[in-house]
């Protein structure tokens, strides 16, 4: 008989956001009119059409198509090079950060790519998270093998945990430890944090010093408006030879649904064998795509390259206004009720200490119980969440203004 992964087994209840979409089917189905009147402010999914210049980008690829002369079979693995180099010169090389066309690594979404990355790094490394956490970079470490089993509060025996609180603006500290792999997010999900050029400065000579590599999490930088925050890790010195970046089209141009991302991994990079032999990652993870990956269609990867076009620019910066706009909107309502408010002001996650007295997941079934709003609980991100709950501002302006307008009913 074959044999399962028993890591799988080390996983806690659920992934958080089908834990969520059950107790709200299970709300919808007791309370059937109360859920048709329900408001979505919990995932993260983009709900606004995708930008014009896109979607005429990917009609017109659909149409080359259907023409033996201009259609396309299999592509390049690792992306079409129109792709690759709009985004090397535009996202950094025009921005004075030196990155080659073949450094990009197009995909199909930055959250496969933050799992996917464990296939070229060895089980002996250290891992850090950031807590709170995006769960996907713990369950895929538990998944792959990286970790023990979790303890009474869903800590994994293995992991260093990087506690992210109001004390540190929510931006986490140097750890005591050694470790090796250090997973960052800014503009951080959920929090809604960013990070200061100085304050990624010291993780990147800490990584340069303990020759760990950390794996930067861009996915919301379009939603920076504070001109002294940097977009990406490569704007600090020496972050060429330690810093992974990961990047997506979905919360810019709106392509949650469409899957478009890339990563980025500059040749200069190297790790360790467990020979102590110094290796670049670089033909690794090139490896890797090749091997498992058939890459993203051409009509997804034109519809991409459209978003670096000026039409697509002009769209992208109205969508991006939108959700920030809901964010405002959103924000002043729960500081309105008396509520503390963090995020939302360069990025579209709003993170609100719950009233005294409420477990995260408490304030949850409250707000869905008496609001019909569904929110994401602090505690599914880890145990710095707990008091805490997540706002996405990802919504309709009006879906926004009505949960703005159902908030500020809250009672405690």
């Amino acid at each position: 008989m074959a044999y399962l992964n028993d890591h799988y087994f080390k996983l806690k209840a659920g992934y958080l956001f089908p834990e969520i979409a059950r107790r709200v089917r299970a709300f919808s189905d007791e309370h059937p009119d109360l859920g048709k009147a329900l408001v979505r402010c919990g995932i993260g999914d983009v709900t606004e059409p995708l930008p014009a210049a896109v979607i005429e980008a990917m009609h017109r690829a659909v149409d080359e198509l259907a023409h033996r002369e201009t259609f396309r079979g299999y592509g390049p693995e690792q992306g079409y090079e129109f792709l690759r180099h709009a985004i090397a010169e535009n996202d950094y090389r025009k921005l004075g950060m030196d990155i080659a066309d073949d450094e990009i690594f197009v995909s199909d979404g930055s959250k496969c790519d933050c799992g996917n990355i464990l296939d070229i790094f060895a089980h002996q490394n250290r891992i850090a998270v950031v807590d709170p956490v995006y769960p996907v970079y713990v369950d895929t470490n538990v998944m792959t093998g990286h970790t023990g089993p979790a303890d009474e509060f869903g800590a994994y025996e293995g992991l260093v945990y990087l506690p992210c609180t109001k004390a540190n603006g929510f931006v986490p500290e140097i750890p005591k430890q050694r470790v090796d792999l250090i997973y960052l997010c800014f503009p951080n999900n959920p929090t809604g944090s960013v990070a200061t050029r100085q304050q990624l400065q010291v993780w990147v000579e800490y990584a340069l010093d303990s020759g760990a590599i950390i794996l930067y999490d861009a996915a919301y930088e379009a939603y920076i408006v504070d001109p002294a925050i940097p977009h990406s890790i490569y704007e600090i010195s020496g972050a060429r030879d330690c810093a992974i970046e990961f990047r997506s089209f979905s919360k810019n141009g709106g392509f949650t649904g469409v899957r478009c991302g890339f990563t980025v991994l500059p040749k200069s990079m190297a790790a360790l064998t467990s020979a102590g032999e110094k290796k670049k990652l670089h033909p690794l993870w090139n490896r890797r795509f090749s091997t498992k990956f058939n890459g993203v269609s051409y009509p997804v990867q034109r519809g991409a390259e459209a978003i670096y076009s000026e039409k697509g620019r002009q769209q992208v910066r109205t969508l991006v206004s939108h959700y920030l706009g809901n964010a405002r909107i959103l924000a002043e309502s729960l500081r309105s009720t008396g509520l503390e408010v963090f995020g939302g002001q360069n990025a579209p996650y709003l993170w609100v200490a719950a009233p005294s007295g409420y477990s995260s997941w408490q304030v949850f079934d409250k707000i869905l119980r008496d609001l019909q709003v569904v929110v994401t609980p602090g505690a599914g991100f880890g145990a710095q969440g707990e008091g805490y709950f997540r706002v996405s501002a990802f919504n309709s302006r009006q879906n926004a203004q009505e949960a703005a307008r159902r908030f500020k009913e809250l009672r405690w």
